[in-house]
């Protein structure tokens, strides 16, 4: 079995308060220069920079999971992963067609920007990314499933956006296949606060918005290669596969 370092969740200037220096170049070079070995860019309520990342993660011997945080209705952050194109304009489409129509105020926010190899702006995105779709947390990871995804409730003590925030409880029936802790929090201590979560992985991201915040917190992979079924079985914990949250 192998240990790989991963940084899971990551802002690209895509994402509404995304700096402008996260563009997917800057990315993959930061990445690579932390020694990351495993990465995910997910923007907020888009897949837009998914191909491009993972065509640079390449040339840097990085694995680029694709990856999206949507907000569901109940305003609960949640990181979706995927393998394939296909699933990324799946997952793009459905959020599409649940998205409040919400002009993005790029004073208050930002530019929500889709970029090229050599940062150049391909397209600026009009309406806002921000809101929660209009799918609950149980639609949204029911979705993600049967597209072929995993499903990760994001930071989920963090004080906003969280789903003890937002719910106040952890569903029983959610079908999580892990779960993401706030940056500065210990595994020990949440599993201690809450024992529900004591049943999945706990993994650790940067959520990074700045390119220096990439790789500031992060999660081991212990899994055989770096392909997706491999880090599904680590996300699940079976077979030996797991993650260790740094």
């Amino acid at each position: 079995m192998n240990s790989f370092r991963a940084d899971l969740h990551i802002h690209s200037v895509l994402s509404p308060c995304g700096d402008l220096e996260m563009s997917p170049l800057n990315i993959v070079n930061e990445a690579s220069g932390k020694g990351l070995e495993v990465i995910a860019v997910t923007d907020h309520n888009h897949t837009g920079h998914s191909r491009l990342v993972r065509q640079l993660g390449e040339e840097k011997d990085i694995y680029v999971v694709y990856g999206v945080e949507l907000t569901t209705m109940e305003e609960v952050h949640c990181l979706a992963f995927f393998d394939n194109d296909e699933q990324i304009a799946a997952i793009q489409a459905y959020i599409l067609d649940h998205l409040p129509v919400v002009e993005n105020d790029p004073d208050l926010l930002g530019e929500q920007l889709i970029v090229d190899r050599e940062e150049m702006i391909q397209q600026v995105i009009g309406k806002s990314l921000y809101p929660g779709i209009q799918k609950s947390l149980m639609d949204v990871c029911e979705y993600v499933h049967q597209i072929g995804g995993l499903f990760v409730p994001a930071h989920v003590d963090r004080r906003m956006n969280g789903l003890y925030s937002q719910l106040g409880f952890f569903p029983e029936d959610l079908d999580a296949d892990a779960v993401e802790i706030f940056r500065k929090t210990k595994r020990m201590e949440i599993i201690e606060a809450h024992p529900e979560l004591g049943r999945f992985q706990v993994m650790k991201n940067s959520d990074a918005h700045f390119i220096g915040d990439i790789g500031r917190s992060q999660s081991r992979l212990i899994m055989e290669a770096r392909n997706f079924t491999e880090f599904g079985l680590a996300l699940r914990g079976r077979n030996g596969r797991e993650v260790i949250a740094l």
